[in-house]
């Protein structure tokens, strides 16, 4: 059984657990996982370098386009970083992931 990982990037862990925390609460993704990053690219006709936190959100297949659609109706960024990965895993651990999501 598949389900997904959904890699986002956000400008502080606040931001992000106020993002995620919502998503936890409607029972949209099962976890998350945070991961502290540094990050260089180009914006605006300049390379910019900067820190994020990285969310690796863990759902349901099917939960993709809601999910992704909260993260950009919320995110502060113009243009946020959401990332679909279709991953598989041991069956209890799927399991889990199914029973904790709607």
């Amino acid at each position: 059984m598949k389900f997904i990982i959904m890699y986002v990037t956000h400008p502080n862990k606040e931001q992000a657990e106020k993002i995620v925390n919502n998503l936890l609460e409607s029972k949209l993704i099962a976890c998350v996982n945070y991961l502290p990053i540094d990050v260089s690219y180009h914006w605006k006709w300049d390379i910019a370098n900067a820190s994020e936190i990285v969310s690796l959100l863990k759902t349901r297949v099917e939960n993709w386009e809601k999910v992704k659609k909260y993260i950009e109706d919320n995110h502060s960024y113009e243009i946020p970083c959401i990332i679909k990965m279709e991953v598989e895993a041991n069956e209890d651990y799927v399991n889990w992931i199914y029973n904790e999501t709607k």
